[in-house]
């Protein structure tokens, strides 16, 4: 047996185990969203950072990366362990198929483990729920937390889905709307930093006068 996994966030770029086959493709009826909280990584429990997590939806598309891992128990183990540790705010597992790019209708790989999470608040304290985009571009323009911020994460899932050739609107949509919010309190900063100059003028030294020379004409 071999293990797989499936990765459709920091994953994507940055595993973080030791593998021995990646490939780029997508599973089937399940979206991603952007409505899991993460408290320990890149945001804190005052405020949360916002995290992928995956959403069922008939029809849809995730694309990402599958991680064959091989080489016997021990190294299948080291690799599980890892990732739970990783994952800690993805309270369950699935085992889904994953389709490569060359092939829509017969699985590259079967039994492809993916972590998901409970979309319910009372069952699942990081489940944070669905907002309108403008109130989780602003959550996640000013979280951050000891692994970074939060706003970084989305540009680099941006940058990666680019960089695998599959592009995710959704993250796109939102990457956009973050840094609107961004370029909004830059120029809150700057207004901000104008005014307080003009209450405070900075202090200005005035130069003393020589003193007046003498000229005896005797």
């Amino acid at each position: 047996m071999v293990l797989w996994v499936f990765g459709y966030g920091s994953l994507v770029w940055n595993p973080g185990f030791d593998f021995d086959e990646k490939i780029i493709g997508f599973i089937k009826d399940y979206r991603r969203v952007f409505v899991l909280a993460c408290i320990d990584h890149r945001g804190t429990p005052e405020n949360p950072a916002r995290t992928c997590m995956l959403e069922a939806r008939n029809g849809a598309v995730c694309w990402g990366a599958a991680y064959c891992v091989k080489g016997g128990i021990e190294k299948e183990k080291a690799a599980i362990q890892y990732l739970e540790r990783r994952e800690c705010e993805y309270d369950g597992k699935a085992y889904v198929d994953f389709y490569g790019e060359g092939d829509f209708l017969k699985p590259a790989a079967t039994r492809v483990l993916v972590f998901i999470s409970t979309l319910d608040k009372e069952a699942n304290k990081y489940y944070l729920g669905p907002a309108p985009l403008e109130e989780m571009a602003r959550q996640i323009a000013t979280a951050t937390g000891p692994c970074g911020n939060n706003r970084d994460f989305l540009f680099l899932l941006e940058k990666a889905m680019f960089g695998i050739g599959h592009e995710d609107n959704y993250v796109i949509e939102l990457a956009n709307e973050v840094r609107k919010v961004l370029r909004g309190l830059k120029e809150k900063r700057i207004v901000g930093s104008l005014i307080a100059r003009k209450a405070h003028p900075p202090f200005m030294r005035v130069p003393s006068l020589p003193e007046a020379t003498v000229v005896d004409l005797r």
